[in-house]
C-alpha cells in the first residue's frame, strides 16, 4: 500500500542514510527526498514542504537542533513532524532536540520495524482545535475556561495555560522549560522547572478522572496521550 506522506530524510551519513531510503520505500512511502546538509534540507523543505522529517543531529551546514528551530519558526513548515535521529541517548540531547521543536526522537542505531512505528504513530497525531472535545474536556482559550463532561472547571491561570498547551501539543512531549517558558509569559511566579511539577500535580487534582491523559516523562517532561 503507498503512503502519500511527504517525507524529507535529513542524513549527512550515506549508508545510514541509504537505509532510511529503503525502509520506507518497503513501507510503501514513495514521496520522499534526501538531504545531507542542514541547509540544503531547509531549502528543499520550502520549496517541497513535508509532512515529516527524519532529522540528524550532527549535520554540515546547520545543525539538527538549528534546522529543527527553523522548521518551526516557518509559517510554511511548521506543521510538520520532526522525529530527531542521534547517536547519542542522553537526557540532555533528549531534552535539546524536544526543545527545539522536535515530536520524538530515535536513537541510533535502530531497529527498522520500530522506526517505521514511530513514524506512523507521530503522522497520526494531531493537536486539538479551539473547542475540540477530547474526552468530554473542551477548552475555551479566550475565556481562559474549561469544562469537563460539561460542568465548568475552576483552574488558576497558570495551570490553565498548561493545559491548554499539552492539548493543543496532543501526543507530542514537551519539556518542562518549554512548558515553563510558555507559563511565564503569563504568572510570573512560575520561576523554576519544579514549579512546573508542582502546578501539573495541582492540575491533575482539579481534573479527576480526565487527569489519567497527562502522561509524566520521566526526565523529560509532559505530555497529553493522544
Amino acid at each position: 500500500m503507498e503512503e502519500i506522506a511527504q517525507i524529507a530524510v535529513v542524513e549527512d551519513d550515506p549508508t545510514i542514510r541509504m537505509v532510511l531510503e529503503m525502509a520506507l520505500a518497503g513501507a510503501g512511502f514513495r514521496h520522499v527526498r534526501s538531504y545531507a546538509r542542514g541547509d540544503d534540507a531547509l531549502a528543499g523543505m520550502r520549496a517541497v514542504p513535508p509532512d515529516l522529517i527524519l532529522l540528524d543531529v550532527m549535520l554540515p551546514g546547520l545543525d539538527g537542533f538549528s534546522v529543527a528551530r527553523s522548521v518551526r519558526a516557518d509559517g510554511a513548515l511548521s506543521r510538520a513532524r520532526i522525529i530527531m535521529l542521534t547517536a547519542r541517548g542522553e537526557a540532555e540531547d533528549i531534552v535539546d532536540g524536544l526543545d527545539a521543536g522536535a515530536d520524538d526522537y530515535v536513537v541510533k542505531p535502530f531497529d527498522r520495524k520500530v522506526l517505521l512505528a514511530r513514524i506512523r504513530a507521530v503522522l497520526r497525531r494531531g493537536g486539538s482545535q479551539p473547542g475540540e472535545s477530547f474526552d468530554g474536556l473542551s477548552i475555551d482559550e479566550a475565556a481562559f475556561s474549561a469544562t469537563l463532561d460539561g460542568n465548568a472547571l475552576d483552574i488558576p491561570r497558570g495551570e490553565f495555560m498548561i493545559l491548554s498547551l499539552l492539548c493543543a501539543n496532543k501526543g507530542r512531549v514537551l519539556t518542562r522549560r518549554r512548558i515553563l517558558d510558555r507559563v511565564l509569559a503569563d504568572d510570573v511566579k512560575a520561576v523554576s522547572e519544579r514549579t512546573v511539577d508542582v502546578q501539573v500535580a495541582n492540575l491533575r487534582r482539579r481534573l479527576g478522572r480526565w487527569a489519567d491523559h497527562i502522561e509524566t516523562v520521566r526526565g523529560v517532561g509532559y505530555r497529553v496521550r493522544a
